[in-house]
């Protein structure tokens, strides 16, 4: 209610301002009753933007824990190091099957790949464990999963028990022959751990146990080892089991060359603590004179691999490449720094490992890449 101008109340000015007190009122009763309606709207809204939020943040957590726990334990048993013996047991299943091109069927080359992963895995933890006290003792090693706690020892247990069952489920799975061979697998994958306890021979035991991938894998597809298989009454050497024995024995050569060239680098700790090498016993330098002509010996075991497979061209090539890759690891090795020992034992050897599996590939599955006038040239 507002007064006039000479201070008296006039008729108008009342009905005017009761009138707006009113309208005021019912527009401020209203907005309240609207504000009221909405808040409940308003806060539901948010709590379920929150909640959802919330629930995203989760999830994104658990996944994101879930791919830390993945790579802890991928990182334990350095499952990256898989791309040294994994290649060559596929190149003997894509061998052993070249009657269908080099493919075995999804079932075996699935089961093949568990196999190769269990077995793996199951050496490592199993490795890791038995060695964790001189690992703790070893400046080197000391940041590892089992002597800084990163991993539990019943962990540990867990997963090298689980890992050999995977390998004997999966032999289950191929054939009779694979399932009672698994235990033999078993035990020298394991047993080489050990044997830097009591043998300075212990590379030549790593040698044997990455070995058994390719015949295991021969075994996988053939069911069987037959040494002089005859087609149309002709020995055809092409099929014969020796393969995957000859490209056995030179994985037992290349991994006694690069696992001497790894074991330089724990020459003192090795001495100190009476553990057993062919670097303990003949010094770095004469170690890695054996380990070069180990490699060569490697080198030449695969010509004869190539040579039983009938293979042309593109192998060649291939084996020239894997020469160089050799003759580079070794003058690396020789100036025994750490980085350059790294690079040497997994990058360069793995690019040997996967480029013997391509041109072997190359040469079963894609017969027309040989060139034509190749034919014959070789065996």
């Amino acid at each position: 209610m507002n007064r006039s101008r000479d201070g008296k109340w006039e008729p108008g000015d009342y009905e005017y301002d009761y009138e707006y007190e009113l309208i005021a009122t019912r527009d401020a009763a209203t907005r309240a009753r609207t504000r009221t309606r909405q808040q409940p709207e308003v806060r539901a809204s948010g709590e379920r933007e929150m909640s959802g939020a919330l629930r995203f943040g989760g999830t994104r957590g658990r996944m994101s824990g879930m791919l830390r726990q993945l790579a802890l334990w991928g990182s334990f048993v350095k499952f990256s190091h898989t791309v040294f013996a994994l290649p060559f047991a596929l190149a003997s299943m894509v061998v052993a099957s070249r009657e269908t091109a080099g493919w075995p069927g999804w079932r075996v080359f699935g089961l093949v790949l568990v196999a190769m992963v269990g077995a793996r895995t199951c050496a490592m933890a199993f490795n890791r464990i038995v060695d964790r006290r001189f690992d703790a003792k070893n400046p080197r090693t000391a940041g590892r999963h089992l002597p800084s706690g990163a991993v539990s020892l019943l962990g540990a247990w867990v997963l090298c028990l689980g890992s050999a069952a995977m390998l004997v489920g999966a032999a289950w799975g191929l054939n009779r022959l694979c399932l009672v061979l698994s235990p033999v697998a078993l035990f020298l994958v394991c047993f080489y751990s050990l044997t830097k306890r009591f043998t300075d021979f212990t590379h030549v035991w790593l040698g044997l146990a990455l070995a058994a991938a390719p015949v295991g894998a021969w075994l996988a597809v053939k069911g069987g080892f037959d040494f002089l298989p005859q087609v149309d009454g002709r020995l055809n050497l092409r099929q014969s089991a020796l393969i995957p024995l000859v490209l056995g024995l030179a994985v037992v050569l290349w991994l006694v060359g690069f696992d001497i060239i790894y074991a330089t680098q724990d020459y003192e700790f090795d001495r100190r603590e009476g553990l057993h090498s062919l670097v303990v016993r003949w010094g770095p330098v004469n170690a890695l004179a054996v380990a070069f002509l180990s490699h060569l010996f490697m080198w030449a075991t695969l010509v004869v691999f190539g040579g039983l497979c009938g293979f042309r061209l593109p192998y060649w090539i291939g084996l020239v490449l894997i020469l160089g890759l050799l003759l580079l690891e070794h003058a690396l090795a020789r100036r025994r720094t750490p980085a350059l020992i790294n690079l040497a034992f997994f990058r360069l050897n793995a690019v040997v490992s996967i480029s013997f599996l391509v041109v072997t590939t190359l040469e079963v599955a894609f017969p027309w890449f040989r060139l034509r006038w190749t034919e014959g040239l070789f065996f």
